[in-house]
């Protein structure tokens, strides 16, 4: 006899008909019962249309009668919220102590990083008043949805990203919101949004210490928070409000990125430190956390963002951004365990 098991391997890389998302990964099938002739499945609805939900459940009774040798298959959908359904394993959010030193940059590139070393990955923009993300990935569809949760909209390379911007009439359309409303929509994100199966969401919170990125600290469970500057004598004060804040909310630094570290002049093959030194060894001592990255001032990045073509940006510190995020929480969590065990 088919197993439930069975079942799930087999329906978990099915294509979700007009969403290009498989029932895998939106972790759709709720329950399996199996009886000696009939098969009876409850999906989630999950902002599917009523259409949707029809070819979806024709090609699952095709499947599973197939599997199971001809017996009777019954498909049901149930409303269920998303966090009934979301499974995030790691939530990194990425910070900075002012605006205008490329924190969205470092949240996109950081997204396209773990994209590319094979993770699922979703990308939640969490700056209200001044979302960039979607103009970064070229991303304009409406997410589709009901009043049981939105479906964040795919990326080219298929990163999820939700943003108030794909929501707005226009994309240059102002936000005026109050501090309470602008906090209500962030934890709309998070609990109304069908994020699915995800090895890593990246949040990009808004700059500042503010009541908006305090509420992604206390309303979301992240793993760790990145800290972006620049190499600037200033930076060192602001950042340290940043630091000061994780600090008290409890949540661990998993490192510090310096973007706009400098210029690569190929033609001299040297590197031009156009804001002053690098911080980077006085930002690891105050953070006391490793340096992720340092991302240059390059014209041809800022090209593709302003395209909506982040993805295809190509640097070798993209990579080592990333496989350095992936080992700085690996070693978050091995202290932590530590820490629990010497306490028994």
């Amino acid at each position: 006899m088919v197993t439930e098991e069975q079942i799930r391997k087999e329906l978990h890389e099915l294509v979700v008909p007009g969403l290009t998302r498989t029932v895998g990964s939106m972790n759709l099938i709720t329950d399996v019962k199996i009886e000696e002739k009939k098969v009876a499945l409850t999906l989630a609805a999950a902002g599917m249309t009523t259409l949707v939900q029809g070819v979806l459940r024709a090609k699952i009774t095709k499947i599973v009668g197939q599997l199971t040798g001809g017996s009777e298959v019954e498909v049901n959908y149930e409303n269920v919220k998303p966090g009934v359904l979301n499974k995030i394993k790691n939530i990194v959010a990425i910070m900075s102590g002012k605006g205008g030193v490329g924190k969205s940059l470092v949240a996109g590139l950081t997204a396209v990083s773990l994209k590319r070393m094979g993770y699922n990955v979703g990308i939640l923009d969490a700056d209200i008043t001044g979302p960039s993300v979607p103009k970064m990935f070229g991303v304009t569809d409406r997410p589709a949805g009901d009043e049981t949760g939105i479906l964040p909209v795919l990326s080219k390379s298929g990163i999820r990203v939700m943003s108030i911007n794909l929501l707005l009439p226009a994309e240059d359309d102002a936000v005026i919101w109050r501090g309470p409303l602008i906090a209500r929509a962030i934890e709309q994100f998070w609990q109304d949004v069908h994020w699915g199966d995800l090895d890593y969401l990246v949040i990009d919170l808004p700059p500042g210490t503010s009541d908006a990125a305090l509420t992604v600290m206390q309303s979301i469970p992240i793993t760790g928070a990145v800290v972006v500057y620049t190499p600037q004598d200033l930076a060192m004060m602001i950042v340290r409000k940043a630091f000061s804040m994780a600090k008290n909310m409890e949540k661990p630094v998993l490192g510090v990125v310096e973007n706009m570290s400098y210029i690569y002049i190929p033609e001299l093959n040297q590197k031009l430190e156009l804001f002053g030194a690098s911080q980077a060894n006085s930002m690891v001592e105050a953070a006391g956390a490793p340096l992720l990255a340092q991302i240059p001032v390059d014209p041809n990045l800022a090209k593709l963002c302003d395209e909506g073509r982040v993805e295809d940006y190509e640097a070798d510190f993209i990579k080592t951004l990333g496989e350095n995020i992936i080992k700085s929480i690996a070693d978050k969590k091995a202290a932590k365990k530590a820490e629990k065990e010497s306490e028994k």
